[in-house]
Order: structure tokens, then sequence, then C-alpha cells
């Protein structure tokens, strides 16, 4: 595919290259076909859990919904790439995917930056397994029903079949999650 394709250029093809309908995918993914839409015309950036459920509906892997550039051996990315390239999504928060053009890879790494009173408080489950590391700032982080409270060089690692969310407490928190 063409690296300038966006998320939801990439759901869409697969869809479609499936013979799969809107209602299908949402009825697989647990979402509404409305979101799906959503998603597939680019009108929404998809939190990263309900990019899990669309992966998992559309039989393929995160990685290859956020791929950009196919087989790349390494990916190297410099701080002022992933800061300038920092995308809102729907939950409030603004995140950037490394190595999207690395193939098939098995852990999906994102730099996750988060403000106070811009996030809306949110309980999430997907598939996998996830990490957290807080660069700066603090957060709380709720896994099922117990909360943590997160400082920077703090880490948090869970199933995420947990409801989990988090918050900002400061004013800005800025930490990398990896999902597999």
């Amino acid at each position: 595919m063409s690296p300038q394709l966006n998320i939801g250029d990439r759901v869409k093809a697969l869809r479609i290259n499936q013979k799969r309908t809107l209602q299908e995918v949402a009825d697989a993914s647990g979402l509404s076909k409305s979101m799906i839409s959503k998603i597939e015309n680019n009108l929404t950036v998809p939190s990263v859990a309900t990019l899990v459920k669309v992966a998992k509906a559309l039989a393929t892997d995160i990685s290859s919904l956020l791929e950009e550039q196919g087989w790349l051996n390494a990916i190297h990315t410099k701080k002022d790439t992933a800061e300038g390239n920092l995308t809102l999504t729907d939950k409030g928060y603004h995140i950037y995917p490394f190595a999207s053009g690395f193939h098939k890879k098995k852990m999906q790494p994102f730099l996750f930056v988060a403000r106070k009173d811009e996030v809306k408080l949110h309980q999430l489950s997907h598939d996998g397994e996830e990490f957290i590391y807080v660069i700066k700032g603090e957060m709380s982080m709720k896994v099922g029903d117990t909360e943590y409270h997160l400082f920077e060089g703090d880490s948090l690692y869970f199933n995420s079949l947990q409801k989990h969310g988090i918050m900002p407490v400061s004013e800005e928190v800025v930490y990398i999650d990896i999902f597999v």
C-alpha cells in the first residue's frame, strides 16, 4: 500500500479486500457501524484499544493498520519527529506510533502526551499486554479495581483485558505505552 494512506484508508482497503460490510466489521469488533465509518473516512483517530478491536475483526494486527513503509529492519525516530507528529485521539490524548514502517512487529510502542482537563474519563479493555513508562509528569492509572499513581520514571505492566484508563495529575504527562 502507498505510504500516504491514513489508518482509515488501510482499514477500508482491508475490509473491501475481505468483501465485508461496515456492519460485519462493526459486529466483529463490538463497535458501532458509525464508528467504523468515521475511522474509514479518517474523521476520527481512534484510541489504541479501538484499533486493536478493529485489527482483530479484520484478522490482522495493529501494526499492519499503522504500517506505512513495508519491510524495514530498523527504524530510527528522532525526538523532534515524534513530538512534531502527535495525533489527537477521541479520548483527548495525543499519540505517536513509533516504528510504523516496521512490518509485522510483535509490539506496538507509542508516545503518549496527555494534558490535564483534556483527557476524557474512560475505561478501555482489549487483548494483549501493556507496559507503560512515565517520561515526564504524573498520572493516575486505573487497572481493574486498583488505581496507581505514577511519577516520572515509574512503570506499570498489566494484562490489557482488564479495564484500564489514565488521567493526568500534572498539567502534562508524557509516557511510553507498549502494546503486545
